[in-house]
């Protein structure tokens, strides 16, 4: 039987995931990481992108998440983050309008390089969320 830990994902608006896991995958500012039980003690920075919690029952479920902060300590791992969300729950019309907005201000080429960063991390945060709303719909199929 796999070793477990204990798991929280924390959002300035709900707690978004409480239990135990096997493992979890992000990407951190210095690339990819995997976490698994008895992990080395950690705090560092994480980037916008793709959360696999691998749970108790040995599934992984993918997430969006955007920036924060990920603390590994003893048999807890906690993730703060400005947004998590399911596949499930991820409008993906608003998403796709989104990605479509920012390209468009990116073509258009008269921004100041304060607002061409924030437009470069809304087309980011736009097309995770595409790909993740893609990895359930690519779930289901799977399933039928």
């Amino acid at each position: 039987m796999p070793t477990l830990y204990n798991l929280e994902i924390h959002t300035p608006y709900r707690l978004f995931f409480a239990d135990q896991a096997e493992a979890i995958t992000l990407t951190l500012e210095d690339g990819e990481i995997g976490v698994y039980a008895n992990h080395s003690f950690m705090t560092s920075p994480v980037k916008t992108g793709l959360l696999r919690i691998k749970n108790k029952e040995g599934m992984w479920k993918p997430a969006f998440i955007t920036e924060g902060i990920l603390e590994v300590s003893g048999h807890r791992t906690i993730l703060m983050v400005d947004a998590a969300e399911w596949p499930d729950e991820i409008d993906y019309d608003r998403a796709l309008a989104a990605r479509d907005r920012a390209k468009k201000d990116l073509e258009g080429g008269i921004l100041m390089k304060f607002e061409t960063d924030s437009v470069h991390e809304s087309l980011k945060r736009a097309e995770m969320r595409l790909k993740v709303y893609e990895l359930r719909e690519n779930a289901a199929q799977e399933k039928h």
